[in-house]
């Protein structure tokens, strides 16, 4: 069986991007791991984890142009907290909380760095 096990968040802010996540993972149950040599691993619940890190390269982090992180939460009312958390963090708003038919509650943010976020509820259990 083969399951994501993480994804990486590149940052030119490290400081900033942390306490960012920090704040934001804390209510989905999301923890620091460990540092790696260029950024530090979170791992939400005992799920998935995500990596924000500096680039390996040594050149700027970019936003990917059509790719996205989506956090799948237990109810509809966690999508409209967890996008509103990340709006009152400084993260952007790219779709306001509701729903999207026939797949479920959805709402999407940019981080700090312009990453693009879904935090979504389908119903149907992972």
């Amino acid at each position: 069986m083969a399951r994501l096990g993480y994804v990486c968040i590149g940052t030119n802010d490290f400081d900033r991007a942390t306490a960012f996540y920090d704040a934001l993972l804390a209510d989905l149950d999301g923890k620091r791991l460990f540092p790696t040599p260029h950024g530090l691993l979170y791992r939400l619940g005992k799920g998935a984890m995500i990596m924000v890190t500096r680039p390996y390269d040594g050149a700027q982090a970019t936003v990917s142009n059509g790719g996205m992180v989506a956090i799948e939460v237990d109810d509809k009312e966690q999508v409209a907290a967890v996008h509103a958390k990340a709006l009152a963090l400084g993260a952007s708003c790219e779709g306001e909380p509701g729903a999207r038919a026939p797949f479920g509650e959805f709402a999407y943010f940019r981080d700090l760095d312009g990453n693009k976020f879904a935090v979504f509820y389908t119903g149907r259990g992972g």
